[in-house]
């Protein structure tokens, strides 16, 4: 019932409570995600799994990395959410994915490694940074610092994303290194006039578009006794208007000052 970064978090935190159910090896205490849930560096494999793409960016690696994703995504959702509508975010957050998934398996495959990769980072990378681009000088409070302006947290993170990219974690840097391009390109295209959630917008309507024709049905009909019954008030109106100024002037000048014709209305309306 909520909006859809609250549905969102749900989903991510669904999901990965049904991935340590079925992919947590407990005996060795890791994730182990089949290549058609994960994104492959493969790809061979990408090709013939195509959902992968989608599907990498709602499950994670262990509990640690669910909290510090849902945690920034809460809050890159709020800012994004401030200036954008919920349809821009739910497309911004899923062709961010896919493109960030895309960079992934190209420069895995340049670098002549194999991996497979989840986590919702990229698409919030991508939120993060579309924000930022969009209002760069925003004031945002932070606890024990103060206030500080939004590029300056953006440039931190990104800057941390930089220096670890050949340390640890290489796909996913570069995956969120990917996002964060997307989001910039994202806003930048919105602002010319673009807007690429117009994509995935037009896939969701065609379900709801076979809805449509029923409804437009409904409220075409009831116009025509509506229309009526506003005469019938018209009318009863002035007759009521007619008759209160003829009993007005019974009470200042008596029965016998109305006409002929005053005296026939008021006999007909008192039957």
């Amino acid at each position: 019932m909520g909006g859809i970064a609250n549905k969102m978090i749900y989903w991510n935190v669904g999901l990965f409570l049904l991935s340590v159910i079925f992919f947590y090896q407990f005996k060795f205490g890791v994730f182990t995600f089949p290549n058609w849930l994960a994104v492959s560096s493969e790809p061979s494999i990408v090709l013939t799994r195509p959902w992968t793409l989608l599907t990498y960016a709602f499950f994670h690696y262990g509990f640690m990395h669910l909290f510090f994703n849902m945690m920034v995504l809460s809050f890159a959702s709020r800012l994004f959410l401030t200036f954008f509508t919920q349809k821009q975010y739910l497309g911004l957050y899923l062709l961010s994915a896919i493109f960030a998934g895309l960079c992934f398996v190209l420069s895995f495959y340049l670098l002549h490694q194999s991996s497979t990769m989840v986590g919702a980072s990229a698409a919030i990378m991508a939120l993060l940074v579309a924000t930022t681009a969009y209002q760069p000088l925003m004031e945002i409070r932070l606890l024990l610092i103060g206030n500080v302006k939004l590029w300056h947290i953006t440039a931190v993170v990104l800057l941390l994303d930089l220096l670890q990219i050949q340390m640890s974690n290489t796909g996913g840097h570069i995956a969120h290194l990917s996002g964060a391009f997307f989001g910039y390109i994202y806003i930048k295209l919105l602002q010319n006039g673009t807007d690429l959630s117009k994509i995935t917008d037009s896939i969701l309507n065609v379900f709801s578009n076979k809805q449509s024709t029923p409804f437009k049905k409904v409220h075409i009909n009831p116009r025509k006794p509506a229309v009526k019954r506003e005469s019938k008030i018209v009318v009863k109106d002035k007759t009521q208007q007619q008759l209160d100024e003829i009993l007005d002037k019974i009470s200042k000048s008596g029965y016998d000052s109305l006409t002929s014709e005053e005296k026939e209305f008021l006999f007909k309306a008192g039957k």
